[in-house]
């Protein structure tokens, strides 16, 4: 019963994992036809993106674990009411990094150093995103809290309806096809924000009607409110600072050299599909351990937070082999170039061999957050990340130890943070943590 539980939220939640990457790839590949500045643009923009949605997890992260919670609890109206609250939160916000996005464009990708043509490609394309920030912020919220009352296959189906208009609006948009005018990276902009439009509108739809399995109640606790941002905002912070630490990882790569950080880059993407079963249980977890608990039944929040981990394992692991024995395989796909495919190939097998303790790291996270114990799990990401991958991997670097030391750090991180998430894990401190 809880393995068909378990398998019911994360094959759909993993799915949509899948076409985020997908559609994020056909983007590419389409403005990539505009040449190598606006593909530059467009890059730069969702870095930009990915700061801004861990700056969402404080009302994403903090509206789920106590949606989730209350529905385990049976108080399906107080769950729809942190929908109404997280509503209000999600457009404050919006509104503010939308203007920010819109006055201060030009200058951000001034900042990050680009060329004239990219900074006058990427304020366009970032500023048209800035106007329909309001509906990125809701469509993550109703995302979010669709999947903490345990309806995950709804948005996986909304995201593949989301996913063809995408693609087709880009090919009008951005080429000037079907009496369209040719917009360029700009129209690629207009495309993704009528697809979270059209995300926005389903959601609405779901949420205002009568016998879903969750609806917006007009109430503003401010009991909730703070709830909400109490539990959000450690879960913020671990995001933020894990994006800008990235950045500086990505640095110290690319200080080793062009092959070095393209191999690094086409590696990534290579990865990602690895971490689609991982994403999906996590998303399992995290439900299952506040419905649980919002029920008093501790036992199986914490079964069945292990039960995830264990099917996570055996998935990711099963990747991990494929990635250790076969990289070549995948790299093919993005380049011919020798010395970019061995750097590809060295960071896919040590990534290989780290995927079972990543998927520990990966549900075991979202078990706490589900909780929300969102500050343990900040405190041994941050922690983890700093001591034992961003200040070995400099140390290794000033001591001459290349690329291969750097990624051999990275590797004995993972282990020591997935065992980190195991030993607070098993303590069973989180569940009773109160909210």
């Amino acid at each position: 019963m809880m393995q068909q539980r378990v398998l019911r939220l994360a094959i759909p939640a993993a799915l949509k994992h899948l076409l985020d990457i997908v559609q994020i790839l056909i983007d590419m590949l389409m403005v990539g036809a505009l040449g190598v500045a606006a593909l530059a643009a467009v890059g730069l923009s969702m870095q930009f993106l990915m700061v801004i949605q861990a700056l969402m997890s404080v009302y994403a992260v903090g509206s789920s674990a106590m949606i989730s919670r209350y529905i385990g609890s049976g108080r399906r109206h107080r769950a729809s009411s942190v929908v109404f609250i997280g509503m209000w939160v999600a457009l404050a916000g919006s509104l503010i990094i939308g203007i920010i996005g819109w006055i201060f464009s030009a200058d951000i990708f001034c900042w990050m150093g680009s060329s004239v043509e990219v900074i006058k490609l990427g304020s366009g394309y970032f500023g048209i995103l800035s106007l329909g920030m309001g509906l990125i912020f809701l469509d993550n919220l109703a995302y979010n809290a669709l999947s903490a009352a345990g309806d995950t296959r709804t948005s996986l189906a909304i995201k593949i309806f989301s996913a063809f208009l995408n693609g087709g609006l880009n090919y009008l948009f951005i080429f000037g096809h079907a009496g369209f005018d040719a917009m360029g990276v700009e129209g690629a902009a207009y495309a993704t924000v009528c697809a979270y439009g059209f995300n926005v509108l389903l959601y609405g739809w779901l949420l205002v009607r009568k016998g879903g399995v969750l609806g917006i109640y007009p109430i503003f606790s401010f009991s909730d409110f703070k709830r909400m941002i109490s539990i959000g905002t450690p879960a913020a912070v671990e995001r933020v600072i894990g994006v800008t630490s990235f950045l500086l990882f990505v640095k110290m790569i690319a200080s080793q050299g062009t092959d070095a950080l393209a191999g690094y880059q086409i590696g990534l993407r290579i990865e990602a599909l690895a971490f689609m079963p991982g994403f999906g249980f996590s998303v399992a977890a995290m439900v299952l351990a506040g419905q649980y608990i919002g029920a008093r039944q501790y036992d199986y929040a914490y079964a069945s937070g292990v039960l995830s981990t264990k099917i996570a394992m055996i998935f990711m692991g099963g990747v991990g082999v494929v990635l250790v024995v076969i990289p070549e395989l995948m790299i093919q796909f993005f380049t011919k170039d020798p010395a970019t495919m061995d750097q590809a190939a060295l960071y896919l097998r040590l990534v290989g061999i780290s995927q079972i303790p990543l998927a520990m790291t990966f549900v075991l996270s979202g078990a706490l957050r589900g909780s929300g114990a969102t500050k343990m799990s900040m405190q041994i990401s941050i922690g983890s990340l700093w001591l034992f991958r961003i200040i070995p991997s400099y140390a290794v670097l000033k001591l001459g130890g290349g690329i291969l030391g750097v990624y051999v750090a990275m590797t004995i991180e993972t282990f020591i943070k997935g065992w980190l998430f195991w030993k607070v894990y098993q303590k069973k401190e989180w569940l009773n943590h109160k909210i």
